[in-house]
């Protein structure tokens, strides 16, 4: 009897083992075929965004997204809202905003300037994300501490032009213990100083007058003479006015447009260079396809003619590129003059506030 109940009991044994060993099995086969279905699914997935592991280590690289909404500041007010150029043609066009919701900006707010001291207060104090302005005020800028960083030089020859009164002065040196007005900070403030300091007049007055107030001033002859730039000074000329001098025969002399971003939007976006770049690059590739329409635009822009525009701001002074060595030494040499002269504050290196 006690032989025949333990081999009834070894039977129960053994096959509860079985039992116990064909459950951890089918477990073990349902876990792998749960582990199967999930890993396809994800292979699924990456298949339908551009690939698996490689589109994985390809997302690591994209630009990443940045704020919604784009504060962007640029020189010069006019109907349409838009500075000229590449960038304004793209933003004209919406060539740019289409580039920028790739990357979560939805909104382009722009704000118009009436020269680049005003439009550097605004970035620092963060009302604006990032701006286009002439080099000499975002120089002065950077070197008194801004938070900003250079991201773009979009032109290299911007021409400051030197307007006499009617019956005034004739001459550079005419204007020894003369009153000029100038846009205190702005490349042709630099363009100014350097020229009377090249013919060697020492004896004058230098007052800060926007535009339309020089241009009155002038017309009254409360000053004896003013800076001014492209279409207004050639207007000017035009009507009478004695063109005393002009930057195109100082090369050393002539402005650039420079885009600066704040650090504290980049540390929200730090792709926006690149992502910028890129679409000022690929507006301008549009532009150059249709070139009577952009001067046109231009025209708009400065309530003048198309002829004029073309005259003024021809597409060969477009860089295609966000910096070129030429441009790099040309802001150098601005960045030196207006250390030694005491426009700027402190000195540094281009490359030090140039990011690309």
């Amino acid at each position: 009897m006690k032989k025949a109940y333990r081999e009834i009991q070894g039977g129960r044994l053994k096959r509860f083992r079985f039992a116990l060993v064909a459950s951890v099995v089918m477990v073990m086969l349902v876990l792998q075929a749960c582990g199967n279905n999930a890993g396809n699914a994800n292979k699924g997935a990456a298949s339908a965004a551009g690939g698996s592991n490689t589109a994985e280590a390809t997302n690591t690289e994209t630009p990443s997204n940045g704020p919604d909404v784009l504060n962007y500041g640029y020189i010069g007010t006019n109907k349409l809202n838009v500075p000229g150029g590449a960038e304004g043609w793209g933003l004209y066009k919406g060539i740019i905003q289409e580039e920028l919701k790739k990357y979560g900006i939805t909104e382009v707010k722009l704000t118009g300037f009436p020269n680049g001291p005003d439009q550097t207060e605004s970035l620092i104090s963060g009302r604006l994300d990032f701006g286009s302005l002439g080099d000499t005020p975002a120089i002065i800028a950077y070197a008194s501490g801004a938070k900003t960083r250079l991201i773009t030089q979009s032109m290299t020859n911007n021409i400051g032009y030197l307007i006499g009164k009617k019956d005034g002065p004739q001459t550079i040196k005419d204007l020894q213990g003369k009153t000029i007005a100038i846009q205190k900070g702005s490349f042709m403030h630099r363009y100014i100083v350097g020229l009377l300091q090249e013919e060697g007049v020492t004896d004058y007055k230098l007052v800060h007058m926007l535009t339309p107030d020089g241009t009155a001033a002038l017309a009254r002859g409360d000053i004896d003479a003013m800076t001014n730039t492209g279409i207004p000074a050639l207007k000017q000329i035009s009507e009478g006015y004695t063109h005393l001098d002009d930057a195109s025969t100082h090369p050393t002399l002539l402005g650039s447009s420079v885009t600066v971003a704040s650090e504290e939007y980049l540390t929200k976006f730090p792709d926006f260079p690149k992502v910028w770049n890129e679409a000022r690059e690929k507006a301008l590739v549009d532009l150059k396809q249709h070139e009577d329409e952009y001067y046109q635009f231009l025209a708009d822009i400065g309530s003048t003619t198309p002829e004029l525009a073309k005259q003024v701001s021809p597409i060969s002074d477009i860089k295609d590129t966000a910096f070129t060595e030429d441009g790099l030494k040309l802001l150098d040499g601005t960045k030196n003059f207006l250390i030694e002269e005491k426009l700027a504050k402190k000195d540094f290196n281009i490359s030090d506030w140039q990011l690309q």
